[in-house]
């Protein structure tokens, strides 16, 4: 039976009710609704329209409801909408007296209060989400923050940055969605119950005592307004059609860099799909499904503003509107989520694709200038300068690094031999260590930061809108274990300069004083400066290795050694994969090593060989260790063919 019809003596006509129905759609607020009449049922009984039993009563008959109620059942009612299938459900379990819990309330409050107390549970659930991509782009950024990537302006490669630094990108995007969720539940936590159809109710219940029994903050102030509000809803709308703008952006550059043109990523199994006709094809399903749902979200955003721009106060038909779009918009967005963490749960990068990749497109063109400028010449010079450079360089079909110094001089005088140090990989890499830059020193403060942040955002969200869910304060857990389990990961590998000397001989000392190196003395550190390469923390050079040459495609791997007090953090594997890296750039064959620590490096692909077999030129070093009548050095080797 409608709630309304002792006005009309005529039947709806079976159309019409069809049109004007809701319950197919809010029939996902039930258990809002349920919630919303118990805590209205206690203001009645603090009126005296209730009385103790029969309080007692409806509480009884809303929980059971409230336990035994299923989708099934609300569909099939044939009511108008949820309220009338709730207050009709009680009505069959207590009589008249179900009749009584109406009394001062208006289905405009209640359904401002229904769809705010559902905005208020979705909010858990956003965040958590939310919470999961960043934490699989934390990981990313972890993993690959020495990955070198190129970076594009116009799909036009421009400056090499790194993997890492990519995924922190999408990570600040995920920190603003989250900071907008967060404000959007603050702002809705205000409750319209008691706001009757427009003027407020004629019982004098307390809306705060109302308010706080329902889990808000505060009782709306202005009861024209609690029933015609919807902001929450428009608000929610707008946080998840810019969250799903990231999320699209994100799916896009993940689908370029799967492509077979950069050949950079390649997605999991699981998220893909094949071809009915081409065997060979390996489709991004989910990241294209991604990218296409965000119109979906739009359209939703776009639906409800459009509603909402020229209604009359207070409460309109119109506003039925909203919940189709929210419920829709909400579903896509969660699921988008989930599937974007799962993406990037198994994305494998190709690390040599990018590096060459990064290494072709004259990326380094930018550093040249700056070389130029730091020389004394005006930026504007030095741009055109570099632009001649570049323009000669594709008629060549070379790279910058591979002109000669007299070529290079030859666009401009100011050009010395100090320039090849600035057109590396590396050297781009790390001149970005302004704030927010693309250094490994820049990535690691950045992975701190957000690590902080996040667990702010959790301890504010349990301040403003109840308690962060437990999954929500595990996955930031591990993601701090994870941050300092990797810390020492993010150094900053480069080549030695002579500023580092005292360092180098300070560590390949101590280690010489052990045994476990050959002494170098300060001179001969000087004097092969060039072959050595040192890892840096916070500034201070930690560890160092040299790569001496002996023939062409052959080195050895030398004098690599850790400061004492940062043994053991992870600065040595950067040090040989950083080693290893220049090893491929030289296109040598093999680079060998002497050591005590064979395990070591097994697990970064060198095999154990027969000291037989090394040249001469190796083993002659023999003669000035301590060690040289009692050797238990292991001779590996890492082929790179």
């Amino acid at each position: 039976m409608a709630l309304w019809g002792g006005r009309f003596s005529g039947a709806a006509d079976s159309r019409f009710k069809r049109f004007n129905d809701s319950l197919p759609v809010d029939y996902r607020l039930v258990q809002q609704d349920i919630t919303g009449s118990i805590a209205w049922a206690g203001a009645l009984k603090q009126v005296g329209v209730l009385n103790d039993l029969e309080h007692g009563t409806l509480i009884k008959a809303l929980h059971d409801l409230a336990a035994s109620v299923t989708e099934e059942q609300i569909l099939d009612s044939g009511a108008e909408d949820i309220h009338s299938f709730v207050e009709s459900a009680l009505i069959d379990k207590v009589g008249d007296l179900g009749k009584k819990l109406h009394t001062g309330r208006s289905r405009n409050d209640q359904v401002a209060t229904d769809l705010k107390l559902w905005c208020k549970d979705q909010g858990e659930a956003m965040i958590e989400a939310l919470v999961r991509v960043q934490q699989q782009l934390l990981e990313l950024a972890q993993r690959e923050a020495q990955t070198v990537l190129p970076g594009y302006t116009h799909l036009q490669r421009a400056q090499p940055i790194t993997f890492g630094h990519w995924a922190m990108a999408y990570v600040e995007m995920m920190e603003r969605d989250l900071l907008r969720v967060k404000d959007a539940l603050n702002r809705l936590d205000t409750c319209p119950l008691g706001s009757g159809a427009l003027a407020g109710t004629a019982y004098p219940v307390d809306r705060q005592a109302l308010a706080h029994a329902l889990g808000f903050r505060q009782a709306s102030n202005n009861s024209l307004d609690s029933v015609s509000d919807r902001d929450h809803v428009i608000e929610l709308c707008s946080a998840a059609s810019i969250s799903m703008m990231h999320l699209s952006r994100m799916a896009e550059d993940l689908i370029f860099y799967n492509s077979g043109e950069a050949g950079f990523i390649e997605l999991s199994d699981s998220v893909t799909s094949g071809s009915s006709l081409m065997p060979q094809k390996k489709n991004p399903d989910a990241l294209e499904l991604i990218r296409g749902k965000t119109g979906r979200v739009y359209g939703a955003l776009i639906g409800i503003l459009t509603t909402m721009k020229a209604l009359p106060m207070a409460y309109n038909k119109d506003m039925q509107e909203d919940k189709e779009g929210l419920f829709d918009a909400i579903d896509s967005w969660l699921i988008c989520l989930d599937m974007s963490a799962l993406v990037l749960e198994g994305v494998k990068v190709n690390s040599q694709r990018t590096l060459a990749a990064a290494q072709q497109g004259y990326a380094n063109a930018t550093e040249l200038a700056d070389y130029l400028v730091a020389k004394g010449m005006p930026f504007r010079q030095a741009h055109h300068v570099v632009g001649e450079a570049v323009l000669a360089a594709i008629d060549a079909g070379k790279a910058l690094e591979d002109f000669s110094l007299p070529e290079l001089q030859a666009f401009s005088s100011v050009i010395e031999s100090d320039v090849y140090q600035h057109l590396t990989i590396d050297a781009c890499l790390a001149k970005r260590v302004a704030k927010g830059g693309t250094s490994l020193a820049q990535i690691a403060q950045a992975l701190d930061q957000q690590k902080a942040s996040a667990e702010q955002a959790v301890a504010d969200r349990a301040s403003v809108g109840g308690t962060a869910p437990q999954q929500v304060r595990h996955a930031l857990d591990l993601s701090q274990q994870r941050l300092n389990a990797h810390k020492a990961e993010l150094l900053s590998v480069r080549p030695a300069r002579l500023s580092d000397v005292a360092a180098i001989h300070r560590i390949n000392s101590y280690w010489a004083e052990l045994g476990e190196t050959l002494p170098r003395t300060r001179d001969e550190i000087l004097q092969d400066v060039l072959d050595f390469s040192v890892a840096e923390q916070d500034g201070k050079v930690v560890g160092c290795a040299s790569l001496y040459i002996y023939t062409t495609g052959l080195a050895e791997m030398r004098s690599v050694g850790i400061d004492p007090e940062h043994h053991g953090q992870g600065q040595g594997r950067a040090l040989v994969d950083y080693m290893l890296q220049r090893g491929r750039e030289l296109e040598l064959e093999k680079v060998i090593v002497l050591t005590r620590v064979a395990g070591f490096f097994g697990k970064l692909g060198f095999a154990e060989i027969n000291k037989e077999v090394l040249p001469e030129k190796v083993m002659k070093d023999c003669d000035r260790c301590p060690r040289q009548n009692a050797c238990d050095e292991v001779a590996m080797a890492y082929s790179f063919a």
